[in-house]
């Protein structure tokens, strides 16, 4: 009994684990009794007619990730999305570490397309620096402009600003690119773009 109870913590802490580094996975509709999500103020800001593009939960052997929104203009084309302003919010619903976070935004920048050594020690070394801890229900919020970089904020707190150009659409690409891992993702985010 204790080696089977034992067995079945050991297999439980592991989920846990890969959760917390997000390993592969899975996407599943946002729950449907949650009220629609309306433009903050912040976001009237940034974009001069905020528009919800598409929304969609994350979730890993059931456990909820995050919840993510994109927002743009009332203009926003899928296929043209690295040249136009987009504000990318996560809801977090777990708590994770920010090394962890910024260690699984480089492994999934690498698969979209392989990144040279100093491109990837460079970058992991800037978003280990700008990604905080997060406990759930706490947001990270990507104002991506092509032009200038990204701006990423915690909890509408600056953080600090990705002016890599290179860089900042590599990691907006971790969600919008066609070669992202979470394909499906995508297509939910971008739902409610202009054909």
């Amino acid at each position: 009994m204790t080696t089977r109870r034992a067995a079945l913590r050991l297999g439980f802490h592991t989920a846990l684990v890969a959760t917390a580094s997000f390993g592969p996975l899975r996407v599943t509709h946002a729950q449907t009794n949650r009220e629609p999500l309306q433009p903050t103020p912040q976001l009237r800001q940034v974009l001069t007619a905020p528009r919800l593009v598409g929304q969609q939960r994350l979730t890993y052997w059931g456990f909820d990730v995050y919840d993510a929104s994109l927002w743009a203009s009332s203009a926003f084309v899928a296929e043209d999305w690295a040249k136009q302003l987009l504000v990318l919010e996560l809801r977090y619903l777990r708590d994770f570490k920010g090394t962890d976070i910024a260690q699984r935004s480089i492994d999934e920048m690498q698969g979209q397309r392989p990144l040279s050594a100093v491109q990837q020690n460079t970058w992991s070394a800037t978003l280990q620096g700008i990604i905080p801890n997060v406990r759930a229900g706490e947001r990270i919020t990507g104002i991506y402009a092509p032009d200038k970089g990204m701006q990423l904020l915690h909890q509408d707190r600056l953080l600090g600003e990705l002016r890599d150009l290179d860089l900042a659409q590599r990691f907006m690409g971790i969600w919008l690119a066609p070669e992202t891992s979470q394909r499906k993702l995508r297509q939910h985010l971008l739902a409610g773009a202009q054909p």
